[in-house]
């Protein structure tokens, strides 16, 4: 039976080798009830144009150049598409998958995040798509919180992910 992690299996899974997560600002903050919030390290444009086809040989995702932070920790974002890579690294066993979701807080902003399936086995440094929808623009603070990643035990232990992901931004 597929059960969603509480608070306290996150925080078990956080002493094991390796970690559940690693690389966190705020314990405190970041453990939620019923998941672990994910914060904010870099912020890119995208560049160029990506291309997903039939073949994984054969696909491209767009250049990113990276935007700074200003003196404060911050950066204006106007409407539009960005990369966000987080702080965290998360490593999953072959028993655990992950589901993010934005905080509400970004979504009352006019602020989207969206995230694929972080699926069991994998380790890295992800990256998201952020899309500034409020026609204002948003402000937002390096290390802010973001996203929430909900853990799901699986019904039995898989092979894990192999993908090209793997080890990212480490």
């Amino acid at each position: 039976m597929t059960a969603v992690l509480s608070r306290q299996d996150i925080h078990r899974l956080l002493q094991q080798e390796p970690p559940l997560i690693e690389g966190y600002i705020n314990l405190e903050e970041q453990e939620q009830p019923n998941g672990f919030d994910l914060t904010v390290r870099q912020v890119a444009s995208l560049q160029t144009p990506g291309r997903i086809t039939t073949s994984d040989r054969q696909r491209l995702v767009s250049d990113l150049s990276q935007l700074m932070f200003d003196g404060q920790g911050f950066i204006n974002l106007m409407p539009g598409a960005y990369m966000i890579t987080y702080n965290e690294i998360v490593h999953l066993p072959n028993t655990i998958m992950a589901l993010g979701r934005p905080r509400s807080s970004l979504l009352r902003c006019g602020v989207n995040v969206g995230t694929a399936v972080w699926d069991a086995g994998y380790s890295g440094r992800s990256q998201s798509l952020m899309v500034v929808h409020n026609p204002q623009g948003f402000r937002l603070q390096q290390n802010a919180r973001v996203v929430q990643l909900i853990f799901l035990w699986l019904t039995g232990e898989t092979e894990g992910y192999r993908g090209a992901y793997q080890a990212e931004n480490i």
